[in-house]
């Protein structure tokens, strides 16, 4: 159905196209493994009763570390998921993948056999891809001497493996690819999945993101930055000490309303708005300008007020430079209307995922539309100043809302925000 004229030449929305002329975007799935569940269920039990993931990490070398604290996929057995050919293949950040993809997919009733595999694909965001395959192969090379390693190391550890056994996994013949912008990846590929469905270049897109550093080459990587805690992830808090790391995957179904309406879909949220930007500043420390014009992208892209949006899902990483720029990004851009708004980080129960955080993070503004419940910034102790926000301290809250975003600011001044709206 294309949108009609009006005698001005202008198109005028219908039912399913939005006001710009583009296709309406609604999510009919969602899937996840994390540390505080291995499903969407358990991950959204957690967020209600705002408990902590992290706990002490558990894998080889840790002794070594000196953060040695993380939100970690504890009991994480592949072979309950997987055969002993598919484990040779897939690193642990695609096997994460896979299992919330196909959840994702069992909850949305769509299968893609035919026409609709055509004109479906995937688009995913990961940071460090392989990167439990690079440690292992390291160690075997230069710890144990080595001289040869697996053929499939290379097709295990590059940061395509996920959504290239995505798309097999499903059939999906259309757009496929993956998008590595540190800790917006994915907001990035939920973004550009939003804008391929609504320009009506894929009737589905399945996106999302999926991180697994949580290695000892990985930590001691971050260790490097000094940007960790050693003992907990408190947002927002002015005794906040840093960042808590994460791992895990989440995983949605993208899909055109009008076929989703069709098939009668039970629609979790729509996807209204989609905005990025580049600082243009500095390899690590954050601007409030670039922020801001991402957050007034994503609204002025979903027609949305200020006063429409009711939550923000911050990317709120418990370091100083980013807590502080966020605030004062999101007072700048929603004005007098900030002080009614609630917004929260969920990292404290999660941790940060890196390149799969916002997918994970999108699991809570779904939950804040679908079931008017805010997922609360735990570790919430010390007021601070300069973010004199609504955070939500350590108690979920229940509430109506209408509309929500979801911000990612990531290394590099790379921003991304989305908008959701409740249907």
């Amino acid at each position: 159905m294309s949108p009609k004229k009006t005698k001005g030449g202008k198109k005028k929305a219908s039912e399913f196209t939005s006001a710009s002329g583009g296709r309406r975007v609604v999510i009919t799935g969602a899937g996840t493994i994390n540390a505080l569940g291995h499903d969407v269920p358990a991950t959204l039990a957690a967020f209600r009763e705002g408990r902590s993931g992290i706990s002490q990490l558990d894998f080889r070398d840790v002794d070594r570390l000196s953060i040695q604290i993380g939100a970690q996929v504890h009991n994480w057995r592949p072979e309950d998921y997987f055969n002993r050919q598919q484990i040779l293949l897939y690193d642990k950040f695609t096997q994460f993948t896979l299992l919330a993809a196909k959840q994702a997919v069992a909850q949305s009733g769509l299968n893609f056999a035919g026409k609709l595999g055509l004109n479906s694909g995937v688009v995913l965001g990961t940071a460090g891809g392989g990167l439990n395959t690079w440690d292992e192969n390291y160690r075997a090379v230069y710890e144990e001497g080595k001289n040869r390693v697996h053929p499939f190391v290379v097709p295990k550890l590059m940061n395509n493996a996920a959504a290239s056994h995505v798309s097999i996994e499903f059939g999906l013949r259309g757009p496929a690819f993956t998008v590595a912008t540190a800790c917006a990846s994915s907001n990035h590929a939920m973004g550009q999945a939003f804008q391929m469905v609504r320009s009506g270049g894929a009737k589905v897109m399945l996106t999302g993101g999926s991180e697994a550093m949580l290695c000892f080459g990985g930590v001691k990587a971050w260790e490097g930055l000094r940007v960790m805690s050693r003992d907990g992830c408190r947002p927002f808090s002015a005794n906040r000490n840093g960042m808590v790391q994460g791992e895990g995957a989440g995983v949605f179904v993208f899909e055109d309303y009008e076929h989703a309406r069709a098939r009668g879909a039970d629609i979790l949220a729509e996807v209204v708005g989609f905005a990025m930007s580049s600082d243009a500043q500095d390899i690590v420390m954050p601007s409030a300008q670039g922020a801001e014009r991402a957050i007034t992208g994503a609204m002025d892209d979903a027609g949305l007020n200020p006063d429409d949006v009711g939550y923000i899902n911050a990317h709120g990483t418990g370091t100083a430079a980013n807590d502080k720029t966020e605030c004062a990004a999101v007072a700048h851009a929603f004005g007098h209307h900030a002080d009614k708004l609630m917004m929260s980080s969920t990292k404290a129960m999660h941790g940060h995922i890196i390149g799969g955080t916002g997918a994970v993070e999108l699991l809570a503004c779904i939950m804040a539309l679908r079931d008017g419940v805010i997922a609360p910034t735990i570790g919430y102790q010390e007021p601070d100043p300069e973010c004199a926000l609504d955070v939500v301290p350590n108690e979920a809250r229940e509430v109506h809302v209408d509309a929500v975003l979801s911000n990612a600011f990531a290394f590099g001044g790379l921003n991304a925000v989305i908008a959701l709206r409740r249907i």
